[in-house]
């Protein structure tokens, strides 16, 4: 099968975001940051900052400091490179000394499968990237337009071929699409270039194969040019049937095929999935990702690059809230996608190979590695590593450091893996935890383990109210309204944002929070346990002090009419978010008995019964509360 033509060449639009000139006049992501680092100032102007977030950090300001007239409690939030969330022992010792002599005294595991510091002072910027660099670190790619952290999953199964070409994969093709210009060393390294490893010699020669438009061939950056990409992009490498990594949400996914004798074949490939939306913006949304096809293993650098090169030339650079690949693949459609990929790629894809169903696994307490060794998955809420109280996991991860030595893996769920354990030091190592107030996972609330939240207030700039602070209370506060309607051990995926861009991926959530004003949420209902179907809209602005108002009409409704093994998010895609709004309205109308049964029903003919539904759309009412109202006021 021949590939067809590519549509039209991409042309330069006459007018571009203003990034796109940042972007122009930075030499390869050198300027004005490199001259501004070099000033006396606790802060960088905005050209520089967006030129910051591409060497792998954030300028913020604490909000809990802010005073008015006085200036900014100005601070940098760094994020690491970490493909597939390895982080070896010499880089986590670095990171968490870090933390303490130059950030905030805590560690957060992103959903991204990295580690973020904050509260890293300007001054203090430059020891601090060295630092991680020379520990087997990197910073580089974690933010900006270009190809951010490449994720896997993190369960470390020696015995298990398929996972072992997840992450090698993973590493290779973040090395594939890392920035190749100097400007990183030269900046934070006075130009001298620390190798932690040598590159795949495969990945070396897919970076300089031209394959039709795929390269360009003067300057630093052979795959990006000199503008990046339009926005940001992000990658996964998975087995069948595992969706640790939420594949769904990425611009791109690849999901290893082998054969009966566990040889790889190749990937099947997923592209234009995305969550981050703006409110009252109905062109922006979020969206899952669609299969493209299956490529071979021999070519999957080659389709890799030629996916990438078909966002670069045609992706929106003047509106950035249209500039993902979810909305280039939905103003195209898959097949017109597609046949521009397989001009770039000069080969058309395979059909899609036979999967099984994904399940999402967060590895979480003890498990055979399947080489004689141990690894253990704990529970880090919200990802914040920290001593608070009674619990000090930031101090036990140090002492297992120490002790041990042990690598890490970042998980997508915002929670850490040791692993490479030998067995007789189990029982240690679960001494040292308990001793430092870290619950195995037997013990955690099934509330608490499969949710998620992003930082939000008080260091995102992005964030318009509460997330990783409120969470904890308010799942407090549905497991107490879960053991009142008689549901006590009920659990569903909970993910909540200070804001629509989606980082902690709500709408991946069976019940999702997003931040939409102070103290108020829009919430999103019904996607599957396995986050292999998005949320939908429930309702905007809803309090937070009206939590219980909104959810116990939900539950009641799910307690009563859920089929058998049903989940919370399946009850509530099947049964539609009309039907929910419809029986909540109902359920505090005094409609719907607290017994859960429909206290009386009565009949109305046709013609009035079009007539309710019109007045019901109007009026934005249910027809139940229309009726009632209407009543009340006829027998009065």
């Amino acid at each position: 099968m021949s590939p067809t033509a590519a549509p039209n060449s991409p042309t330069q639009s006459p007018k571009v975001s203003k990034l796109e000139g940042i972007k122009d006049r930075s030499n390869q992501l050198r300027e004005p940051l490199a001259s501004e680092l070099l000033l006396d100032t606790n802060h960088f102007t905005e050209e520089a900052i967006q030129i910051l977030k591409f060497h792998g950090s954030y300028q913020q300001d604490n909000r809990d400091n802010r005073v008015k007239g006085q200036e900014k409690d100005y601070q940098m939030m760094l994020r690491t490179r970490s493909p597939g969330g390895i982080i070896p022992p010499e880089l986590y010792r670095a990171l968490d000394k870090i933390s303490d002599d130059y950030g905030n005294g805590t560690l957060r595991a992103t959903t991204r499968q990295g580690f973020q510091l904050h509260g890293i002072l300007k001054k203090d910027l430059k020891t601090v990237m060295s630092t991680i660099v020379r520990n087997m670190g990197s910073t580089l790619g974690a933010c900006g337009d270009l190809n951010r952290n490449v994720m896997a999953p993190p369960a470390p199964y020696a015995n298990r071929p398929e996972y072992q070409y997840a992450w090698e994969y993973a590493n290779n093709i973040a090395d594939l699409l890392t920035p190749q210009t100097g400007a990183y060393y030269e900046i934070w390294l006075d130009g001298e270039k620390v190798i932690s490893g040598e590159e795949n010699p495969e990945v070396v020669a897919a970076r300089q194969q031209q394959n039709d438009r795929t390269l360009f061939s003067d300057g630093e950056e052979p795959i990006y040019g000199k503008h990046y990409m339009p926005r940001k992009f992000k990658c996964s490498v998975t087995v069948p049937g595992d969706n640790s990594v939420d594949l769904f949400s990425q611009d791109l996914s690849l999901v290893v095929v082998v054969d009966d004798q566990n040889q790889l074949l190749g990937f099947n490939v997923y592209a234009g999935g995305g969550l981050g939306r703006t409110h009252n913006k109905e062109e922006t949304f979020a969206r899952a990702a669609d299969p493209i096809g299956f490529v071979e293993q021999q070519d999957v650098y080659q389709a890799v690059k030629a996916i990438v090169a078909v966002q670069r030339d045609y992706g929106d650079r003047h509106n950035r809230r249209q500039a993902r690949l979810k909305y280039l693949i939905n103003d195209w459609g898959v097949e017109k996608f597609r046949t521009a990929v397989e001009a770039y790629f000069g080969k058309a894809f395979h059909p899609l190979k036979p999967l099984p169903e994904f399940k999402y696994e967060d590895f979480l307490g003890w498990h055979e590695q399947g080489d004689g060794k141990l690894f253990l998955g704990i529970s880090v809420e919200n990802g914040r590593v920290k001593d608070d109280g009674d619990f000090r996991l930031k101090s036990a991860l140090q002492l297992i450091n120490e002790r041990y030595s042990l690598p890490i893996r970042v998980t997508p769920h915002q929670n850490i893996l040791l692993y490479d354990i030998d067995p007789t030091n189990k029982a240690d190592l679960q001494t040292i935890l308990q001793n430092h107030g870290v619950q195995p996972v037997e013990a955690l609330d099934t509330l608490v383990r499969y949710s998620m939240a992003c930082p939000a207030l008080p260091t995102c700039g992005l964030a318009i109210t509460e997330s990783e602070r409120a969470i904890p209370g308010i799942l407090e506060r549905i497991r107490t309204l879960l053991t009142k309607v008689g549901l006590k051990d009920e659990h569903f995926v909970i993910r909540m944002t200070g804001c629509p861009n989606g980082c902690a991926r709500p709408y991946l959530a069976e019940l999702g929070f997003v931040g939409q004003s102070p103290e108020s949420y829009q919430i999103w209902l019904g996607a599957d346990p396995h986050q292999t179907r998005l949320a939908e809209i429930y309702a905007d602005r809803v309090h937070i002090n009206d939590l219980e108002n909104m959810l116990e009409p939900l539950l009641i409704f799910f307690k009563r009419d859920r089929q058998s093994s049903e989940s919370f998010g399946d009850f509530c895609h099947r049964v539609g978010m009309e039907k929910l709004r419809q029986f909540s309205a109902e359920y505090r109308a005094g409609l719907v008995s607290k017994s859960n049964r429909a206290r009386h029903r009565i009949g109305v003919h046709d013609a009035l019964y079009a007539r309710l539904k019109t007045a019901s759309s109007e009026q934005g009412l249910s027809m139940s509360e229309i009726v009632a109202k209407a009543l009340e006021a006829y027998l009065a």
